[in-house]
C-alpha cells in the first residue's frame, strides 16, 4: 500500500511539472494573468506533490519507542502546511487580478496556442484527480486526498480561464481578470473544505460512523454482555479504538481472552484497518445463579472450593461447601479462611444467610511417576471387571491405565452403564467400585474413573 502511495505521487511531480512550465511560458507571452495564475496554482501543485512524496515515505513508518500511534498525523500536518500556501496563493491572485482591472491594463493577445494548452491540461489534470483520489480513499491517505483537490481545482480553474479568454475575445476586456480572481476564489473554497477534514482529524474527531460500526462489531462477539465506553480516532489511515467492555465474572481469564481476539478481528473487518485496546469489565450477569456467584467470591480469594449445595427456605439460604487448604497447615489458620469466606458469602447474600464449611486438605501435587508393569495392569483391571460385575450396573471395563509415583499407584479406568441411569446413580455405583479397589489395594493412592453410556 505504501508503494502504490509513493508510485502515484512521483507520477504526479512529473505531470506538474510540465504542465506548469508550458501554462507559466504561455501566459508570459500572451499577456493573460488568468492563464499566469493557473500556471502558479499548478507551481503550488508541485511543490504540494513533493511534500505528498516526501510524507507518504515518512507517515508509512510503524509506531516506534517515541511514537506509539504511527507517524500518520504527518500527514495531517502536510495538509495545512499546502493549504496555506494555497491561500497565499489565491490572495496574490485577487490583488494583482484587482490591480490590473483598476488600471484598466491591456487584453491579452489570443491565438488557438492557449486554448489547446488548457484542454491539454485539464485532460492530464483530470486523470491526475481520479487516480489520486482513489487512491488516497483506498490508503485513507489525507496527503494524497489534498493533491487530489489541487488537480481537480486545475481542472476547474482551466475551465474558468479558457471563459474568461472567450470573454475577452469576445471584447469584454475584463474577461481575463475575473477569470484570475474565480480561480483564486475556487482555489479557496477548496481549502477551506480540506482544511476542515484536515483539522477534525488533528482535532480527533471521530470519523462518521466508524464508532457505530465499532460498537456494533464488538456487541456481536457471543459472551460481550455491554459496551460501556468506546472512542475512536483517526492517524493516518488506521482507526484507534478504545473500548471498555462488560463481561461476564464467571468467564475464566483464557474466555476474555478469546474474545478480546473475536473482537479485534470483527473491529477490524468493520473499519478496514484497525488497533482495538481492549478493557474486560468483569460484571454480574442477570442469569448469574448463587452457585456461579459463590464461585466467584471464591476465586476472587483465591480458594479452592467444591461441592457447592445451595437451599432456598424462602426467608434465607442455607449454604455448604468443601474448601480445600494445605494438609500441613493448623487448624486455626485453615478455620480463619473458612470464617472470612463464609463473611463474604453473607456479605453477598444477607447477613442471616447459613454457610456451613468443610475443611479438607488440598490434593497435592503429584511427583512424576511412569508406567505401571503390564501385569500389574492386567491385576487391576481384572480386580475393576470383578467389583464393577458385584454391583451389577457398571460393565465394559476398559481403557485401564496404572501409574506408579512415589506417593502411591493412579489408576485412571473407563467403563460403561445403561444410557438412561441418572448421573447421581451412576456416581454412587462408580464410588463403590473405587472404594473396593482402594481397600483390595492399599498401594493406590487415587482412582479416576470416566463412565460412558453403553454402546
Amino acid at each position: 500500500m505504501s508503494a502504490v502511495k509513493q508510485q502515484v505521487a512521483a507520477i504526479s511531480i512529473v505531470a506538474s511539472a510540465s504542465m506548469a512550465a508550458i501554462k507559466f511560458a504561455v501566459g508570459i507571452a500572451i499577456g493573460s494573468i488568468a492563464l499566469i495564475s493557473e500556471a502558479l496554482h499548478s507551481s503550488v501543485d508541485l511543490i504540494a506533490t513533493v511534500i505528498t512524496w516526501i510524507v507518504v515515505r515518512i507517515s508509512d513508518r510503524p509506531a516506534d519507542a517515541e511514537h506509539h500511534y504511527g507517524h500518520g498525523k504527518l500527514e495531517s500536518l502536510s495538509a495545512l502546511g499546502v493549504i496555506a500556501l494555497l491561500y497565499i496563493l489565491a490572495g496574490g491572485i485577487v490583488v494583482e487580478a484587482y490591480g490590473r482591472l483598476r488600471e484598466g491594463a491591456a487584453p491579452p493577445t489570443l491565438s488557438a496556442l492557449p486554448f489547446v494548452v488548457l484542454v491539454v491540461d485539464i485532460a492530464v489534470n483530470f486523470w491526475r484527480a481520479r487516480a489520486l483520489h482513489k487512491t488516497a480513499m483506498d490508503t485513507k491517505s489525507q496527503a494524497l486526498e489534498a493533491d487530489a483537490l489541487h488537480f481537480a481545482s486545475d481542472v476547474l480553474g482551466s475551465f474558468a480561464v479558457i471563459a474568461g479568454l472567450g470573454l475577452t475575445a469576445l471584447g469584454y476586456a475584463w474577461g481575463d481578470s475575473g477569470a484570475a480572481i474565480a480561480v483564486a476564489v475556487l482555489i479557496s473554497i477548496l481549502g477551506l473544505r480540506l482544511g476542515k477534514s484536515t483539522i477534525e482529524t488533528l482535532l480527533d474527531r471521530a470519523p462518521d460512523g466508524a464508532s457505530e460500526k465499532a460498537e456494533a462489531a464488538i456487541r456481536g462477539i457471543p459472551g460481550v454482555v455491554d459496551v460501556e465506553r468506546l472512542r475512536v480516532r483517526m492517524v493516518g489511515a488506521r482507526h484507534f479504538v478504545d473500548a471498555t467492555v462488560h463481561v461476564p465474572r464467571t468467564y475464566p481469564i483464557d474466555r476474555i481472552d478469546d474474545i478480546k481476539r473475536k473482537a479485534q478481528d470483527a473491529v477490524s473487518e468493520a473499519l478496514h484497518d484497525a488497533d482495538l485496546t481492549f478493557t474486560a469489565t468483569p460484571v454480574a450477569h442477570s442469569n448469574e445463579s448463587v452457585r456461579e456467584r459463590i464461585m466467584v467470591i471464591a476465586r476472587n480469594s483465591g480458594l479452592a472450593i467444591h461441592h457447592v449445595t445451595v437451599h432456598d427456605l424462602g426467608e434465607k439460604l442455607t449454604v455448604s461447601i468443601d474448601l480445600e487448604v494445605d494438609g500441613d497447615m493448623p487448624l486455626k489458620d485453615a478455620h480463619d479462611i473458612a470464617h472470612r469466606l463464609e463473611a463474604s458469602i453473607r456479605e453477598e447474600f444477607g447477613a442471616d444467610a447459613e454457610v456451613d464449611t468443610h475443611i479438607e486438605p488440598l490434593e497435592p501435587e503429584l511427583p512424576l511417576g511412569s508406567d505401571a508393569a503390564p501385569g500389574r495392569v492386567e491385576t487391576v483391571q481384572r480386580a475393576l471387571s470383578r467389583f464393577a460385575a458385584e454391583g451389577g450396573a457398571i460393565h465394559d471395563v476398559h481403557n485401564v491405565r496404572v501409574r506408579d509415583t512415589d506417593a502411591g499407584e493412579i489408576v485412571n479406568f473407563h467403563c460403561r452403564a445403561v444410557p438412561s441411569m441418572s448421573v447421581i446413580d451412576v456416581h454412587e455405583k462408580v464410588d463403590e467400585i473405587e472404594r473396593a479397589l482402594r481397600h483390595a489395594f492399599p498401594s493406590v493412592k487415587r482412582v479416576i474413573s470416566h463412565a460412558e453410556p453403553a454402546r
